[in-house]
């Protein structure tokens, strides 16, 4: 049995590894463990000095992928802002036949509509991953718990969290494992019956 243990004890170390970024960043990605999770867990599992750096590691690659989430958003806003110079000759063209205090009107309230998105995707872009590890766990009844599905709830606070809502569903979308545990922990090895090569059968 202790043979046995510790073979499956060394295949389970060589696949989950030391640290598994990619779990560690999907479990503060539900809203009832955030950072809390991984700093309980670590300080559990190893002494002061490494459960620091590995909280470190952690945090780190989670504010790298947001800041992945955080370009793409803005590349996105910046195509909605400035249209192919296409549309753009068309609307100059229609203007033509306006007023002028239309379209001085028109065009200083486009401007205006612009700076505020603007502004509105730079606070967001700085403060959404702050805000969401700050805010307490999210705390479900007894009954809940078993029935919750984080994917829920980011859909339903993808308006106070529009990036932040795309990188959660995104990796908690992601299967842990396409392999079952009972075949990679196994400690059997695979058997090969010498007599399958016979029935080939030679066309």
């Amino acid at each position: 049995m202790k043979r046995m243990a510790l073979k499956m004890k060394k295949k389970f170390d060589k696949y989950w590894g030391d640290l598994n970024l990619l779990i560690a960043v999907a479990a503060i990605m539900d809203p009832r463990n955030k950072m809390k999770l991984i700093e309980f867990s670590f300080r559990a599992l190893y002494n002061s000095l490494e459960a620091t750096e590995h909280i470190y590691a952690v945090k780190a690659t989670l504010y790298d992928i947001y800041q992945e989430y955080v370009d793409a958003f803005s590349h996105e806003t910046v195509l909605r802002e400035n249209p192919v110079e296409g549309e753009n000759h068309c609307e100059n063209s229609n203007l033509v036949n306006s007023n002028v205090g239309a379209k001085g009107v028109s065009s200083g309230r486009k401007k205006f509509d612009s700076f505020i998105r603007s502004v509105d995707v730079v606070e967001s872009m700085k403060s959404e991953l702050d805000i969401y590890i700050e805010e307490g766990v999210f705390i479900c009844n007894e009954n809940e718990t078993q029935k919750f599905d984080p994917l829920d709830w980011w859909r339903a606070n993808s308006l106070k969290y529009r990036i932040l809502s795309r990188m959660a569903c995104d990796i908690l979308a992601i299967p842990i494992t396409s392999v079952a545990s009972e075949a990679t922990f196994s400690a059997g090895g695979r058997l090969l019956n010498h007599i399958e090569p016979l029935l080939v059968v030679k066309l």
